[in-house]
């Protein structure tokens, strides 16, 4: 029988389909997209991992954030600012 603290650790590390996965679609930009438009080293498993609300490190996050605005700008969708972490996050 599975341990219920598993369960528990589990549901704390998952927080389900994020802001960031929303904002992709309606961009329409996939994991590709970020990934070419990071300066920073990021795979596609880990923006995948973001959209699906696994949890990432603070850092990791902002490196989504940063590829997320670039590849926004790069798709000519040019965002009046760069969105921040807590927006495209609900942990």
């Amino acid at each position: 029988m599975d341990n219920p603290s598993d369960t528990r650790a589990e549901t704390e590390r998952n927080f389900g389909p994020q802001p960031l996965d929303a904002l992709m679609l309606q961009l329409g930009l996939d994991n590709h997209a970020l990934v070419a438009a990071s300066q920073e080293p990021l795979t596609h498993k880990a923006v995948q991992r973001a959209r699906k609300g696994r949890r990432l490190t603070p850092r990791m996050r902002q490196r989504i954030a940063d590829a997320l605005h670039r590849a926004a700008t790069l798709k000519d969708a040019r965002p009046e600012r760069p969105w921040y972490p807590r927006e495209l996050f609900n942990y």
